[in-house]
């Protein structure tokens, strides 16, 4: 049985540590303040009793749990990361504890009337009678991926005390810089050694994943042309305009805030504009391969239709492709799937295998060569002052692990 305040604590030791990611630095972690919790938790590994403990020059943490059975078993791996979004503040967490969660708006802060609705967040309902934990409003939580790591050593500490419990060896990773794209990038997958790994960085319980977005960043870049605007007819180009005509030709229907499910999107992030320049970010996403370069060459043809109004350079498109859909990777070894779906049911879990409106470590490492599905770490709203996290669900994620590394054992 796991330990729920103790759990709770590992989880709040965590979350208190400030390791918010830069996507401007060039450095790897992106932040200095990231060590100060991989150090803490490459300590940890050693004082739970693993083995093999590493952490590299780049923040990588590796360590094994050795095999308790006699015979061969597949080395598998859990996998998770540490830094936090820098889409939301990350220090100074000061996390709030909800007993007995009533099914009621729940007031994060008081003075600044944040509330936390099931009004709004429909979800919360789903856990009346459990214990969540929540931001005070003015931070994000952190759970986004700190509950994907306390599950993890959780699990690892559980099976060093329980030696009952039969498995073979198993491998466990956190990373840096997930946030920002990089979390896989300097992933050593050969000194990992696993045959196939699971992240531990869904949300709601009984998620898992093996199918995410293909992804790619486009830097739109227009050509205008600056004069004087009192003698300008016939000869000022306004790049903005031209850009507002770029924008406007994209499907409307085709963005994030109109699409679920399986429907890709194009997605504006930023503007930068002025008369004579004006260059717009885009995003790119799609499930569908097919789509999905199809997607990018919409993109061009737009730019070409343009250049032949205005001038023959004045729009440029430089797309870069950035991950792509582990269904590839995956679906030749679906027993992967098998045995975490099977895990989840043995521990009184329904599963929810559903497609990623995202990419994850595991889309990368899959292309690594390390087959890696996702599993729900149970936290909810991620990346902004409404995240919140049900303890009963990371206790339920911890002993899917277990019984992942149980059931690989038997087969």
């Amino acid at each position: 049985m796991i330990n729920k305040q103790h759990l709770i604590n590992r989880f709040v030791s965590y979350v208190t540590v400030d390791t918010e990611s830069d996507p401007e630095s060039d450095k790897t972690p992106s932040t200095a303040k990231q060590w100060d919790l991989a150090n803490a938790l490459a300590d940890e590994l050693k004082a739970i009793g693993l083995e093999d403990v590493s952490i590299d020059q780049n923040a990588y943490i590796m360590a094994t749990l050795p095999s308790n059975v006699d015979h061969d078993v597949p080395t598998i791996g859990f996998i998770s990361h540490f830094d936090t979004s820098p889409d939301f503040s990350g220090a100074n967490v000061k996390p709030q504890f909800i007993e007995n969660y009533n099914g009621k708006d729940i007031v994060l802060n008081k003075e600044q009337n944040i509330i936390l609705s099931p009004d709004y967040f429909e979800d919360l309902l789903l856990y009346k009678g459990q214990t969540l934990i929540t931001t005070d409003g003015t931070t994000l939580l952190g759970a986004d991926d700190k509950a994907g790591i306390t599950e993890i050593v959780t699990a690892m500490e559980y099976l060093v005390q329980h030696p009952e419990i039969k498995h073979g060896k198993i491998r466990v990773g956190f990373t840096p810089d997930e946030e920002i794209g990089r979390g896989a990038h300097k992933f050593d997958v050969e000194k990992f050694g696993a045959e196939w790994a699971y992240t531990m960085d869904g949300s709601e319980i009984g998620e898992l994943e093996y199918e995410n977005f293909n992804a790619a960043g486009a830097v739109v870049t227009i050509k205008g042309k600056i004069v004087h605007p009192g003698y300008a007819k016939g000869k000022m180009i306004n790049s903005m305009y031209i850009a507002t005509e770029f924008i406007n030709s994209l499907p409307r229907i085709e963005t994030p805030e109109h699409t679920e499910g399986y429907q890709g999107f194009f997605h504006l992030t930023d503007i930068n504009g002025e008369v004579d320049g004006t260059t717009l970010k885009y995003i790119i996403r799609d499930h569908s391969k097919t789509h999905f370069e199809a997607r990018k060459e919409v993109m061009q043809k737009l730019a070409n239709d343009l250049n032949s109004q205005y001038d023959h350079d004045a729009v440029s498109v430089e797309i870069k492709d950035q991950y792509f859909n582990m269904k590839e990777k995956v679906e030749p070894v679906m027993h992967i799937v098998d045995i975490a779906e099977e895990a989840m049911k043995q521990v009184n879990i329904t599963p929810n295998i559903k497609a990623i409106r995202g990419g994850t470590d595991g889309s990368q490492l899959s292309y690594m060569g390390l087959p890696c599905p996702n599993i729900f770490a149970g936290g909810h709203n991620f990346h902004g002052r409404y995240e919140y996290v049900p303890v009963e669900s990371m206790i339920k994620a911890t002993e899917v692990i277990c019984k992942i590394a149980e059931l690989t054992a038997k087969r």
